[in-house]
């Protein structure tokens, strides 16, 4: 590949003109595997919701790349010693971050592998690559794995202030129109600082870093926890788990030929990660780097005429947009209320009484406004103290907003007329 042809810039709708730091990673970026992410919608089904929300996970990892290459130059500017390996290094770990997720990012997050986490195939996925590459990923995939010895460099990766979050949260605002989601990533990566190897906020960001974690939370019951969004995300997975169970009686289940190899196999936590593995994890990553987006909506679209009626119905609820209507409660549904559900179900569709879990079920979602224990984020002040960001913030301090709201939901098709 002509190395002339490597020093591109993209231009990005959120944060304008995107350079590519180095020749890695633009290899990286043209790889297959990193490819496939341009097919995966960010926010899955969100779109039905918010038509905006068409954004890919491709975009979004090229927004996080461009933050930490932000983040590497400020941090520099105030005498943190980052090497040129490190820096190409956290960059690329930070551009292959998201690399494991499937078909419509965490809507099916464990549906199609059982127990294995995006962060799980993600680490697979750089391990293959860097054996394609002769090893030139060996530190980012120790800083991934928050092995190498600078802990600040995996904290820009996967911490509470990484550039994961900073730019998901202003490409999901933006995307979706919410402005409430709107954050100055700019200026909370001017006022980081490491001290004692821990990445630390200057004492004058701390407004900007409340303004963040706000938005975050708003951001989650408006977007990313909508009841509606919900709604689409839970008929996705009832979709995919009745294709699977369908599969595994040995019925023919039409799909692409990656998705019949998820569908057909039970893969999970177990059969990949133990000792002596069913299955090497080679073979898993090159079947799970062809599933994207398209596989289930084209499956999806051939399931709605196929034989199996509750997979039919379900298929056409999803292709045509007909979403179950969703309750909230603060209490969990009755047991009885929900077996009245389930009854109207089994008699108006005309199925089994086990069946009708597909169409009418419960969940419980939840959300910290705030959690002290997850955000412990450190101020660094003038005389070069360090305080919990809950000490020196009266909005954080409140008991309010450190609160764990939990919601239950009871989900049912719309035409059951007697929820009260």
């Amino acid at each position: 590949m002509n190395s002339l042809n490597k020093r591109k810039i993209i231009n990005d709708p959120v944060y304008g003109f995107i350079d590519i730091p180095s020749d890695l990673i633009f290899n990286i970026l043209e790889h297959p595997y990193f490819q496939r992410l341009s097919r995966i919608k960010q926010l899955g089904l969100t779109y039905f919701v918010y038509p905006g929300a068409q954004h890919s996970r491709f975009q979004h990892c090229l927004g996080a790349l461009h933050l930490m290459c932000s983040c590497i130059s400020a941090l520099r500017g105030k005498g943190v010693e980052i090497s040129s390996e490190e820096a190409q290094a956290v960059s690329a770990a930070i551009l292959l971050h998201d690399i494991g997720h499937g078909p419509f990012s965490h809507a099916l997050e464990k549906s199609l592998i059982e127990g294995i986490s995006h962060e799980d195939l993600s680490g697979l996925f750089m391990e293959e690559i860097n054996q394609q590459f002769s090893g030139k990923l060996d530190l980012a995939i120790q800083i991934f794995n928050n092995k190498y010895k600078k802990k600040f460099l995996h904290q820009l990766v996967a911490g509470q202030l990484d550039m994961d979050r900073l730019d998901y949260l202003r490409r999901d605002s933006f995307f979706t129109g919410v402005s409430e989601g709107t954050i100055g990533s700019d200026r909370i990566i001017k006022m980081m600082n490491v001290v004692d190897d821990q990445l630390v906020i200057d004492v004058k960001g701390i407004y900007s870093l409340e303004k963040f974690l706000i938005a975050r939370r708003l951001m989650y019951w408006q977007v990313y926890l909508h009841k509606t969004v919900q709604s689409a995300e839970f008929l996705l997975v009832k979709t995919l788990q009745r294709a699977r169970e369908l599969a595994r009686q040995g019925g023919e289940v039409y799909g692409t030929p990656s998705l019949k190899f998820f569908l057909y196999n039970n893969i999970n936590y177990f059969s990949v990660f133990n000792e002596n593995p069913d299955w090497e994890s080679k073979e898993i990553i090159e079947k799970f780097a062809m599933l994207d987006d398209s596989d289930i909506i084209t499956s999806a679209k051939v399931w709605a005429e196929g034989g199996d009626k509750v997979l039919q119905l379900l298929s056409r609820r999803l292709i045509n947009r007909d979403l179950f209507k969703v309750e909230l409660s603060d209490n969990p549904f009755s047991s009885s209320f929900l077996a009245s559900v389930k009854e109207w179900v089994a008699s108006a569709y005309n199925i089994e009484k086990e069946q009708a879990d597909y169409f009418a079920f419960s969940e419980m979602i939840s959300n910290y406004a705030f959690d002290p224990d997850d955000h412990n984020m450190q101020i660094l002040f003038k005389d070069g103290s360090l305080h919990n960001i809950t000490q020196v913030s009266d909005i954080l301090n409140s008991r309010v907003l450190s609160m764990k709201v939990k919601k239950y939901c009871l989900c049912y098709p719309k035409k059951y007329k007697n929820i009260n």
